[in-house]
């Protein structure tokens, strides 16, 4: 999906107000459990060759400090993340180094373990990463850098810390509010008493509760690439809304959508197609 947004926003001339993916990750623990937030925002690489010995470290974008300003005012801690390479032939020499975004303060690029040891805990044994299979055949061929790097920094970060980690597909800042996004493709399914509805499913919707219970100036949008069919996946329209509306007209009866991401049963909170409004120049501008 983030091809998909880019170029979206690419049609509206709103890229530069988009910033793309990056993972929130969150403690765990007894006790502990969600007591520190932080926000990952990797750097974006377009391609692989670009990735060589020595290079340079990359200087995160003004628009990062003012979204990170707004997560500061929060509590949410921000880093921006850019990748040291040893051996080009050998990713396990690679190290992330870590600048945090959107303090008062002049911050300096430390080691990422570094930089997460005052807020994720430990982890008591190794975790086999190896164990997992993804199916990469999907990603297009522009994006295949950028997918390697998040889930690089990703691993990195939980290799040596316990925590939640979430991907979000990305940010809007708008004329006055922040806004985290939450991105899927969907057709739009019925039910007699709501009408066409689209779905979300419970884990996504929490994690957009969890924006609206920090307040302050983040906002979030749910946007939904609606398609034509799951064959074609053929463009109908661009929709979205902003959460505090889709929690107002979501129906409180869940129910059961398709398989998740973990190949189990996935429950879906339902929101009115109508409800939703068209992502197109004009309302873009509203935002």
């Amino acid at each position: 999906m983030q091809s998909a947004i880019l170029e979206r926003a690419r049609e509206l001339d709103a890229s530069d107000r988009f910033a793309r993916t990056w993972l929130l990750v969150q403690r765990k623990g007894l006790g502990k459990f969600v007591s520190e937030s932080v926000a990952l925002f990797p750097e974006v690489c377009t391609d692989v060759s670009e990735l060589t010995q020595d290079r340079p470290l990359t200087e995160p974008s003004r628009g990062l400090h003012t979204i990170c300003s707004t997560f500061y005012q929060i509590g949410i801690r921000s880093f921006f993340c850019s990748l040291q390479v040893g051996d080009p032939a050998d990713p396990a020499t690679w190290q992330w180094q870590a600048l945090r975004l959107g303090t008062p303060a002049e911050e300096q690029w430390q080691p990422l373990e570094q930089a997460l040891a005052p807020y994720l805990g430990r982890r008591a044994r190794p975790y086999n990463w190896l164990r997992f299979h993804t199916d990469t055949s999907r990603i297009a061929d522009g994006f295949v850098a950028e997918e390697f790097l998040k889930e690089h920094l990703r691993v990195s970060a939980l290799t040596p810390y316990t925590a939640e980690i979430s991907d979000v597909d990305g940010i809007l800042w708008g004329n006055e509010k922040t806004y985290p996004l939450e991105i899927k493709e969907k057709t739009a399914a019925s039910d007699t008493k709501l009408g066409d509805y689209f779905g979300i499913d419970v884990g996504p919707f929490v994690k957009l509760a969890y924006y609206a219970a920090k307040r302050g100036n983040l906002h979030s949008l749910f946007v939904v690439r609606e398609i034509e069919d799951t064959e074609t996946r053929r463009l109908k329209q661009w929709w979205f809304i902003p959460f505090d509306r889709l929690a107002q007209y979501a129906s409180w009866n869940q129910q059961g959508g398709g398989t998740n991401m973990r190949g189990g049963a996935s429950t879906v909170v339902r929101i009115p197609k109508d409800r939703f409004t068209k992502l197109n120049r004009e309302e873009l501008g509203k935002l």
